[in-house]
């Protein structure tokens, strides 16, 4: 259950990358990086739905982003 703003967006996120609405996806990954910029796993997210809706050299630049947040984040794509 979420428990902050950034996780309702970020579960509302994910529940849309799931069925297939990735620029919504992304707008509300955006709208939780406004809230917590620092959070590796959000850049990646983001990325993921950038790369999902063709837009390939920003998602490079978000997935970049994540790994010099956290260069041991597994998640990044």
């Amino acid at each position: 259950m979420p428990e902050t703003a950034k996780d309702d967006l970020v579960v509302r996120g994910d529940s849309l990358m799931q069925a297939g609405r990735f620029g919504e996806a992304l707008a509300l990954f955006e709208d939780a990086l406004k809230l917590d910029g620092g959070d590796p796993d959000l850049w990646n997210r983001a990325g993921v739905a950038l790369r999902s809706l063709g837009r390939y050299a920003e998602s490079v630049e978000y997935f970049e982003r994540s790994l010099r947040i956290d260069p041991r984040d597994r998640n990044s794509s």
